[in-house]
């Protein structure tokens, strides 16, 4: 019979063969800081880029590399006259040390967390207020153990710099086709697309909106010609949105020095709600706007833009459990805000 003493006994067993083992390597390591130097300056092409990365100047970059490249005995990196490129034995040796400091980061984690986990998320401002912000404490429930801290951007993302476990960005994924006649996204959702987990969320859907009470006032909306009557709403983040989606409709934007124009969306549809003129808006947006019941849509089923949104991660960071589990409910959340969308406009 087998007793859980004999388990005890085994594992230290196998613990003790492990120890003497280990007494034996010989382990042969660079400095980290070099180590790190080198991976940033590798990811980025450049010593200035890490050094804003890591909080180092991009001399303080440049001494770690010629440490690290002096003690390996070969060079790492091309110097050119604006720009630096990887030898092939710095291509070799960047793929292998990206790995060992992944893993040397999980495992870190996973040694100093307690049960409590905190991720950051960072998401587009309006998404984050209108979407994402009203359903988070639905996730915070069914995972009590993890706390999720939101930080704001349209800016390109770089998740590998770790400063956001997950991101939520807004455009074209290289490699996928969309329509080209379709309204344009003039927003890049990261400089960084190696080692990334790209999800597709939901399509982005611009939509016209507009007080029942302008309408009142200027007249009824029934074509889209209708709409160069009245003033309209521009966003910053979206410049080419009216003249994209009138072009599509066969429509010039007229010449309107009385146009209005915004920083973020929900400025945009505050300034619809109090009547200054017709917003457009993604889709997502507006479904979920606390303004929506003063607003109407006259062309709910909205026109596709070449582009979508995406979840981004880093591949390797899908490993860390609690991350994967937040992945999991933002395509959950999505899929069922399309299926909601869809239902709308079958209505």
């Amino acid at each position: 019979m087998r007793h859980a003493n004999d388990d005890y006994h085994v594992s230290r067993r196998a613990r003790e063969s492990v120890r003497k083992r280990v007494q034996h390597m010989n382990y042969r390591l660079p400095p980290l800081l070099a180590l790190r130097a080198f991976e940033a300056s590798a990811r980025h092409l450049s010593f200035t880029k890490a050094g804003t990365e890591l909080h180092l100047t991009q001399g303080a970059i440049s001494r770690q590399i010629r440490l690290l490249e002096s003690f390996l005995g070969h060079k790492l990196f091309v110097r050119l006259t604006r720009k630096i490129e990887m030898t092939h034995a710095g291509q070799e040796y960047f793929e292998s040390v990206q790995e060992a400091l992944t893993i040397i980061s999980h495992a870190t984690r996973r040694a100093v967390r307690d049960t409590h986990r905190v991720l950051t998320l960072d998401v587009l401002p309006t998404l984050a207020t209108h979407w994402l912000m009203p359903k988070l404490a639905h996730f915070t429930e069914r995972h009590r153990d993890i706390e999720v801290r939101l930080i704001s951007s349209i800016e390109p993302v770089d998740v590998h710099n770790e400063e956001a476990d997950i991101a939520i960005r807004v455009g074209k994924v290289p490699g996928t086709r969309y329509d080209r006649s379709a309204p344009r996204i003039d927003l890049d959702m990261t400089d960084n697309w190696k080692g990334l987990y790209i999800e597709y969320l939901f399509p982005d859907v611009l939509i016209p909106v507009v007080s029942p009470q302008l309408i009142n006032d200027v007249g009824p909306i029934d074509t889209p010609d209708d709409l160069l009557q009245y003033r309209l709403i521009n966003t910053a983040s979206r410049r080419y949105a009216w003249t994209d989606w009138l072009a599509c409709h066969g429509l010039q934007q007229p010449v309107d020095a009385h146009a209005l124009d915004f920083g973020h969306f929900f400025m945009a549809l505050q300034a619809a709600r109090d009547g200054k003129g017709v917003a457009i808006v993604p889709q997502v947006i507006f479904e979920n706007y606390e303004g929506r019941s003063e607003l109407v849509a006259p062309f709910p089923g909205g026109m596709q833009s070449a582009g979508a949104y995406y979840l981004l991660a880093r591949e390797s960071a899908l490993q860390d459990e609690a991350i994967r589990l937040l992945c999991e409910w933002l395509t959950e959340e999505a899929a069922h805000f399309s299926l909601q969308a869809d239902q709308t406009t079958s209505v």
